[in-house]
């Protein structure tokens, strides 16, 4: 097995061994640690997800977006494109659906999506994560392949990429790939990064 596979392994095991009670203690953590943030006061389009497989909720900073007027997208699987995302309006009347791997993504329209470059934020989800901003995923490439134009293009810089983990996610140093898509920053229930 290669030592990204069995690291996967091991940091996905990890998140998914936190009682309920830490998850919720982590979010609120987590809320606190992003609420009073520069980047995320000026943001408007904010892409987040929903929490699957242990991963640190974002939902009480959903809520807080609704309240504050941000507009809030989340990942939908691209209908044509392999592992690549759309990002869709979601509210609280929001219709969803399970995906493929059994996560609840926004019903697709398709003239409501919003394209990954004009976002202000994008918060999303890791596996494991290091101090450099490297960030290891799933394992499908999808918000790699998705914002790769970051790598790309220099003049189209597009949103700032935050990773969201618990603090147990973090590793000394993670093997990386050439498509890699690195971080702005990594924010914790305990700490910022970057």
């Amino acid at each position: 097995m290669n030592q990204r596979k069995t690291l996967r392994q091991k940091i996905r095991t990890l998140r998914r061994s936190l009682t309920p009670r830490q998850q919720q203690q982590a979010a609120d953590r987590l809320l606190a640690n992003i609420r009073n943030r520069a980047d995320f006061r000026r943001a408007k389009n904010i892409a987040m997800y929903l929490p699957n497989d242990g991963e640190i909720n974002p939902e009480p900073l959903i809520q807080l977006c609704w309240t504050l007027g941000k507009h809030v997208y989340l990942p939908v699987l691209h209908p044509v494109l392999h592992n690549r995302l759309w990002f869709v309006p979601y509210t609280p009347k929001t219709k969803m659906i399970k995906n493929i791997y059994g996560i609840q993504e926004p019903t697709l329209i398709p003239h409501q999506r919003r394209t990954a470059w004009s976002l202000d934020l994008v918060l999303l989800p890791l596996v494991a994560f290091d101090e450099r901003g490297n960030r290891m995923g799933m394992g499908g490439g999808y918000y790699d392949r998705t914002f790769s134009f970051k790598a790309l293009r220099k003049g189209l810089t597009g949103p700032k990429l935050i990773g969201l983990a618990h603090e147990i996610q973090k590793v000394g140093e993670l093997p990386i790939e050439n498509w890699d898509i690195p971080l702005t920053s990594i924010i914790t229930d305990t700490k910022s990064y970057l």
